[in-house]
């Protein structure tokens, strides 16, 4: 498990904000492995399960925040109300919240790109662990430049330039790592979305997770109503796809190592 767990600015958790619980439940059931229980949140809402270990939340609150469908990840502050004021300061915009929620208080923003995120003040989950083991999730940006959009998380998260700090951003050709040492916990990578000629693909968060064979996923979600939005080139070295569920969100299947 990374050491930035619960640490200020680092990925917390990622969600999916569902339209209805079970639908979603059987669809990634089948895709990815999952099981779930209870999160003590109410009926709407279910912790995803790899070998007994936390991978996920699905809740059925899309609706009731008037938000689209889609996969969302949240990283840790110390003060919501003082983190949104500077995603506002530096441009961004703050969709809900901040709201108390159950063990701590959490908001949805938008970056001045258009992507968006969630921040979260209270406990942390300290049995979940970014982009290791079986199933565990990982994060990228993919955003028109990569530099820009570090400076904005940088200010906004606390994250220290290359070299400073303990969460601190590195720049590496056309991407930025966000890192815990030498442990990476995101990337954002610029450049692809202005030369995109699909109208829906644009700046935004996507969620990786961890299968053990990417081809058999791949049929198990086109069989459960989902759709392909790209394969990668196998002879490129890696070995994902991203999917659209039946409800239209977004996520990537990885090859685990």
């Amino acid at each position: 498990m990374p050491k930035a767990q619960g640490v200020a600015g680092a990925p917390c958790w990622v969600s999916l904000l569902a339209r209805e619980l079970p639908g979603a439940q059987d669809f990634y059931a089948k895709v990815l492995g999952w099981t779930y229980r209870r999160a003590g949140l109410g009926d709407d809402f279910s912790v995803a399960l790899i070998d007994g270990l936390p991978v996920a939340g699905i809740g059925a609150l899309a609706s009731s925040l008037q938000v689209a469908v889609s996969w969302t990840p949240y990283f840790n502050v110390t003060d919501v109300d003082e983190a949104a004021a500077r995603i506002r300061e530096r441009g961004g915009t703050v969709g809900v919240g901040p709201i108390a929620f159950h063990t701590g208080r959490a908001a949805l923003a938008v970056d001045p790109d258009g992507a968006v995120f969630g921040i979260w003040e209270g406990a942390v989950r300290s049995d979940w662990s970014m982009g290791r083991g079986a199933g565990s999730a990982s994060l990228e940006l993919r955003t028109r430049e990569a530099a820009t959009a570090g400076r904005f998380y940088s200010l906004t998260l606390g994250w220290e330039p290359e070299g400073e700090g303990k969460l601190r951003l590195a720049h590496e050709a056309d991407q930025s790592v966000l890192l815990d040492g030498d442990e990476p916990l995101a990337r954002i990578k610029g450049g692809a979305v202005q030369a995109a000629p699909d109208p829906q693909i644009r700046p935004r968060w996507h969620v990786h997770f961890n299968v053990k064979d990417v081809a058999a996923a791949v049929g198990t979600a086109l069989a459960a109503g989902g759709s392909l939005v790209l394969r990668s080139d196998a002879s490129a070295g890696v070995d994902e796809a991203t999917l659209r569920d039946p409800d239209g969100a977004l996520f990537t299947v990885t090859a685990a190592a």
